[in-house]
C-alpha cells in the first residue's frame, strides 16, 4: 500500500526532473538522481550506457529550452507503483525540436524520491 504522501512527493520529484531539463539545472539533476543512477538507450542495435554524472554535465553544457523563450512541454503518461517505496514513471518531454519519451525509474529512500535508472527514446524530431 502506498504511503499517504507518496503521490504528491513522487509527483514533485517528476516535476524537479522536468524543471532540471527546461533550465539545463545540474543541481536539480543532482537532486534529483541518485548518484549510481545510469541512462540506457539503444541505436542501431548497440546500447548506450551513461552515468548520471556525465548526463548531468552534457545537460549543463546545453542551451535551455526556457532561455530560447519555449514554453515547457511535459507529459506523465504512466505511474506504474512496484510497491509503496518503488515506481516506474513513463513521460514524455520536449527539449527544443527532440520529443523524447523516458521511462524513469524511483525509489524512495533517505533523500526522497530518486530516479536511479532513465530509459529513453527520441520519439520524433518537430522540423
Amino acid at each position: 500500500m502506498k504511503k499517504p504522501n507518496s503521490v504528491t512527493a513522487l509527483l514533485q520529484a517528476v516535476q524537479t526532473y522536468f524543471d532540471a531539463l527546461y533550465h539545463c539545472d545540474t543541481k536539480k539533476l543532482d537532486q534529483v538522481f541518485h548518484k549510481s543512477a545510469s541512462l540506457f538507450d539503444v541505436d542501431e542495435d548497440t546500447v548506450f550506457v551513461e552515468p548520471i554524472a556525465s548526463f548531468s554535465k552534457d545537460v549543463g553544457g546545453r542551451i535551455s529550452p526556457a532561455s530560447k523563450g519555449q514554453q515547457p512541454e511535459t507529459e506523465i503518461l504512466l505511474i506504474d507503483w512496484l510497491s509503496p517505496a518503488c515506481a516506474t514513471v513513463k513521460i514524455r518531454i520536449r527539449a527544443h525540436q527532440n520529443v523524447f519519451v523516458d521511462h524513469l525509474g524511483f525509489v524512495e529512500g533517505e533523500a526522497g524520491w530518486q530516479i536511479v535508472s532513465k530509459i529513453w527514446h527520441l520519439e520524433k524530431v518537430i522540423a
